[in-house]
């Protein structure tokens, strides 16, 4: 067996693991996210689902959890990642940025609250990508 043909076997046994990675940290943040708002909800933090959102305490209280769960979810991505932790954790970042820039096209006409808060959603996904990479990190290299 030739080493090109090791590679690509190898590639082939590892790109399921990569993308249950990145499916196991986009799961965490999104239950996690919405769990939170849910709950936010329910104590009327925030107002009934589908009433817009101006209140700009709520809507910085929303992004900071956001900001922590993008963080924890990259973390995650990259602790299951076969291979490459921090790319796992940064291609989540992309993803996560691409997703939130669609989030920003389509509720900007839709009036649900302020124009920053869908665009600082999409603008922190890749740092806090990064800093879930180098928490990984961080906490490997002290086991």
């Amino acid at each position: 067996m030739t080493t090109a043909t090791m590679a690509e076997t190898k590639s082939q046994r590892t790109w399921p693991r990569s993308v249950a990675a990145l499916l196991i940290g986009f799961i965490a943040v999104v239950v996690l996210s919405l769990g939170t708002d849910e709950i936010l909800h329910l104590l009327k933090v925030y107002p009934p689902w589908g009433d817009p959102m101006y209140d700009q305490g709520q809507n910085l209280l929303a992004l900071s959890y956001r900001i922590v769960y993008g963080i924890l979810g990259s973390y995650i991505t990259a602790r299951f990642a076969p291979n490459r932790p921090m790319g796992h954790a940064l291609l989540s970042g992309v993803i996560g940025t691409v997703m939130g820039t669609i989030g920003v096209v389509a509720t900007l006409p839709m009036h649900l609250g302020p124009a920053w808060y869908p665009i600082a959603i999409a603008v922190t996904a890749l740092p806090c990508a990064w800093l879930g990479g180098l928490l990984h990190r961080r906490m490997r290299a002290e086991q």
